[in-house]
């Protein structure tokens, strides 16, 4: 991973020309005589999981499968991982009590991804400890508009999001806002047209200040060019309390099955060796 000490591989550009959004976009951060070698790499090597679960709506249960692949990685403050793995108490450095994760088994971040983290904390000024990794096989594969404004994460939290592979649009567009009497920015708001970038491998895009807590983000589906070539999202975020470890692992492992990619079939594949990944 020598070559993650020629990042960032260009200056990042700050946006913030619009209400409540801080925007820093890196086109690229990752080399691109290093970004393709880095997708293969991840996608050759992790595990991944096609998370289901239910939901209530109205009172009606509803499955949902998450349509992408994803995996996890990381612990949140309250806790840390010991030279071993263990999980141990950040406050006394002694194990974790048995019950504290009882919904899932927290898993440190792994080494490549873990020198990412640390050279992404010292260009966006901000610590990170968690690492979700989205694999979107084909066009196909997407994620709804959501913000990243949970609880745990605290205030005005910084997400520093990296993308590899193929190139897909990535829509903002702010939370609506409530009319007000004599002022025409809500409308203007409302009815103003998504924010689109087109995110290329290697780039880098990190939300900060207000944004999640008045912005929307998506990547929708695409029919045709590049997208049925596979794109791999990195994000890297901050959780404080064990309810975040908990939410994380809960919707990005689940207990659906594993997944690993066949590179003679070119295609992900379930994984039949019997480990946990």
């Amino acid at each position: 991973m020598e070559n993650l000490s020629e990042t960032p591989s260009t200056e990042g550009k700050a946006i913030k020309d619009q209400p409540d959004l801080d925007l820093l976009y890196f086109q690229p951060f990752i080399p691109r005589s290093f970004e393709k070698d880095l997708f293969n790499f991840l996608r050759g090597q992790l595990f991944f999981y096609r998370v289901q679960y239910k939901i209530k709506r109205g009172g009606i249960e509803t499955q949902i499968n998450t349509p992408r692949y994803t995996t996890v990685f990381g612990l949140d403050e309250t806790s840390r991982f010991a030279s071993d793995g263990s999980n141990v108490e950040t406050s006394t450095s002694k194990p974790v009590a048995p019950n504290k994760y009882p919904t899932c088994r927290p898993r440190p971040i792994p080494q490549c991804l873990d020198e990412l983290r640390k050279i992404t904390e010292v260009f966006t000024e901000s610590t990170y400890n968690f690492c979700l990794v989205n694999y979107y096989a084909t066009g196909a594969d997407s994620i709804s508009y959501h913000s990243d404004d949970e609880r745990f994460l605290g205030l005005d939290p910084a997400i520093a999001s990296f993308s590899f592979g193929a190139k897909r649009d990535f829509l903002m567009k702010h939370k609506p806002v409530p009319p007000r009497e004599g002022d025409t920015l809500p409308d203007q708001i409302n009815n103003a047209k998504p924010l689109k970038l087109p995110l290329a491998s290697g780039d880098m895009i990190l939300m900060r200040g207000k944004t999640q807590a008045n912005w929307l983000h998506s990547i929708p589906k695409r029919k045709g060019g590049e997208s049925d070539r596979g794109r791999i999202n990195i994000t890297f975020r901050k959780a404080m309390v064990k309810g975040g470890t908990e939410n994380y692992y809960q919707y990005n492992v689940g207990k659906g099955e594993v997944w690993k990619w066949d590179e003679r079939k070119k295609e992900m594949r379930p994984w039949q060796s019997g480990g946990s990944g």
